[in-house]
């Protein structure tokens, strides 16, 4: 009966190394430690990673690359964008200045003042049109209501005739681009009359 305890005694260490040596090793694996590999392996595992650290450093490279490429070219574009922004405009304005040339070549060889005026008049049409296409708009405000964001008041005047406040007299247009003043309309607004005593 002994040696069947002993047996038994035996056969439970052993089993218990296993146990302790597959914990050991799961232990080991689970804190990061390499098994057991032969220097070639080693080897072939270090050059891998090296491959692998130069292909990641070359992309990084080309991203840094390509990255700095797109700055300069957003940069250029900027500045072509300052520096032709009115490359439209200039266009269209062209004609305005050919007709307004031909109109003092007419003056100089003493044409009709009608046609001369009548040119004009189409000039000023055409200067306009050039205008509207580009979003500014004129602001001629005789009769309306003052509006100080638009308007400036150059002297107020007493008038029986128009509401206080009204737009009697436009020295100067104002003019908006895109509803953003470019510059106020000067103007005469009206106020009450004083009682006659």
């Amino acid at each position: 009966m002994m040696n069947n305890e002993k047996d038994a005694t035996t056969e439970n260490s052993a089993d218990g190394a296993q146990v302790n040596d597959g914990a050991k090793a799961e232990a080991a694996i689970e804190n990061g430690a390499p098994e057991q590999q032969s220097h070639e392996e080693l080897l072939l595992t270090l050059q891998d990673a090296q491959a692998k650290a130069d292909e990641y450093w070359n992309q990084l490279l080309m991203a840094r690359a390509d990255q700095a490429n797109a700055q300069k070219r957003a940069e250029r574009d900027l500045a072509n964008a300052h520096k032709f922004g009115v490359e439209k405009l200039a266009a269209d304005l062209i004609p305005v200045k050919d007709s307004m040339e031909m109109g003092l070549a007419a003056v100089a060889e003493g044409e009709d003042q009608d046609k001369v005026r009548e040119g004009m008049t189409l000039t000023l049409q055409m200067f306009s049109g050039v205008l509207e296409k580009f979003g500014i708009r004129e602001v001629n405000p005789e009769g309306e209501t003052f509006n100080p964001d638009f308007h400036q008041a150059m002297s107020i005047q007493e008038s029986a005739d128009s509401p206080p406040n009204t737009v009697m007299t436009v020295f100067q247009k104002g003019y908006v681009l895109n509803e953003r003043l470019i510059r106020p309309a000067m103007v005469v607004v009206s106020k009450a009359a004083t009682p006659a005593e």
